[in-house]
């Protein structure tokens, strides 16, 4: 027996409830699915409980200087871990059951809990059921990358989603990535008490962004105590006791960094190989990541794929906009497109960076005349008050259009004073509405005409 549907929903991430509704508002009659947790990784193992983790590790930071500000504090300053865990649970638990009474409560939409697999083009089943829709939206995210790594199989491991499990303090937490989930986690637990060593193939950390930044941010984290181990061409891995040995080098006698615990933050992978997308026929690339077009359309007419899974951008904030590109061409018409967006994203280490736009070093490469600005936060009067001073702004602007063409924020509140520039960036006006703006005193983004009124060539 085939249940019919005007449109089936695979996921339940940043994409999918939105979708759901809007498809159930516009009248249609809408299967929706998910295999394990409501809210995807956001939800559950990404944004909202590492967030929730970061301010609980500021909060312990701060209390460590709290003399600083001329506040005393008595006795030691204790982490209680269960209480961390638990405080984590119930936001992210919160927000899970949320988008799950959401969905259940939409009108003509039934919910199925279960694996998704495509049987065709048109059907999909779960919990041996057969459902059929002409229109099938794919949201089913992406998970960490466990790489192969020379005794990876020996010895036990975590990745982001296995600690979410953790209610205890590691003594030496080995972080193999550098980038931005590496770095948040290292951070976050070394202000709980751990020793944090990051360990990182390449040359510096976050690679993607210009060389400065991966300076700034390595001297951030190395201030509280974290080492940074780079150039691990070849990593390997092994217990000694109840200790763990990773070697960074390929030399017999190379490098080693023992520790207790080990966090493998390399990358991700989207989850698309058991979708039985071969029998719908939906293209992947080499990754698995689902071809799609400029409205996220893939090969195959009547199917989409939103977020992780498309690799067209991996963040909660661009699966979002993907919603609303499929929804505005397909009940607005409305032709949004996918290569009209800026990407922009956040690094929520504290302080945190906050980018928009192209790098300095992406602009050298396109030839373009341009100017850039520099200002460390040491000279913004906000940061000097609250007495975190760490990091620099920058912007790059178009020499001829006077466009801001990319942006980076690393201090107090950079992952929200981006956005002043995104907005004009999206508005494709000059650089001179903001350096021309009265802002408000004092805050950080105050500093932001100052800044472009100081624009020197790029070289």
């Amino acid at each position: 027996m085939t249940t019919r549907y005007d449109a089936i929903v695979i996921g339940t991430g940043q994409a999918g409830p939105p979708l759901t509704a809007r498809l159930s508002k516009a009248g249609m009659r809408v299967a929706i699915i998910e295999r394990k947790s409501f809210g995807g990784t956001c939800v559950n193992t990404g944004c909202i409980p590492t967030k929730t983790l970061v301010a609980s590790a500021y909060a312990a930071h701060l209390a460590r200087r709290a003399t600083e500000y001329g506040v005393t504090i008595g006795g030691q300053i204790h982490v209680d871990m269960k209480r961390v865990k638990a405080r984590k649970d119930e936001i992210a638990g919160r927000s899970m059951h949320g988008v799950e009474n959401w969905m259940r409560g939409l009108s003509d939409v039934t919910v199925y809990q279960g694996h998704a697999r495509f049987e065709s083009q048109r059907t999909v089943r779960v919990n041996g059921e057969l459902l059929e829709a002409d229109k099938i939206f794919i949201n089913v995210g992406g998970r960490a990358l466990v790489p192969k790594m020379p005794g990876l199989e020996q010895v036990r491991y975590l990745t982001n989603s296995s600690m979410m499990d953790v209610d205890y303090l590691p003594e030496h937490l080995i972080i193999v990535g550098g980038s931005y989930i590496g770095l948040e986690f290292g951070q976050m637990y070394r202000r709980f008490g751990s020793e944090v060593t990051i360990v990182e193939m390449g040359e510096r950390l976050i690679a993607r962004e210009d060389e400065e930044v991966s300076n700034s941010v390595r001297e951030i984290l190395e201030n509280e105590g974290i080492q940074v181990r780079l150039n691990a061409k070849c990593i390997s891995v092994q217990n000694k006791g109840n200790r763990l040995i990773v070697g960074v080098d390929c030399a017999d006698d190379g490098r080693e960094v023992e520790g207790s615990h080990l966090l493998l933050a390399v990358g991700r992978v989207p989850n698309t190989e058991d979708l039985g997308l071969d029998r719908a026929g939906v293209e992947t690339d080499r990754s698995g990541y689902i071809k799609v077009d400029d409205q996220l359309r893939t090969n195959i007419p009547g199917i989409w794929a939103l977020g992780d899974c498309n690799g067209k951008g991996a963040f909660t904030h661009t699966a979002y906009n993907d919603y609303e590109i499929v929804a505005a061409n397909l009940l607005d018409n409305d032709p949004r497109k996918v290569s009209d967006r800026i990407m922009t994203y956040g690094l929520f280490i504290d302080p945190p960076l906050g980018r928009a736009g192209m790098t300095a070093t992406q602009v050298k490469a396109s030839g373009r005349e341009a100017l850039v600005a520099t200002r460390p936060m040491e000279r913004v009067g906000r940061a000097v008050e609250k007495g975190e001073t760490q990091g620099f702004m920058k912007v790059i602007v178009d020499a001829k259009s006077k466009e801001i063409l990319g942006a980076a924020v690393l201090g107090v509140t950079g992952d929200e004073v981006i956005h002043s520039l995104l907005d004009v960036m999206y508005a494709k006006a000059p650089y001179t509405i903001i350096s021309r703006a009265m802002h408000i005193h004092p805050t950080v983004s105050e500093l932001l005409p100052t800044l472009l009124q100081d624009l020197q060539p790029l070289k």
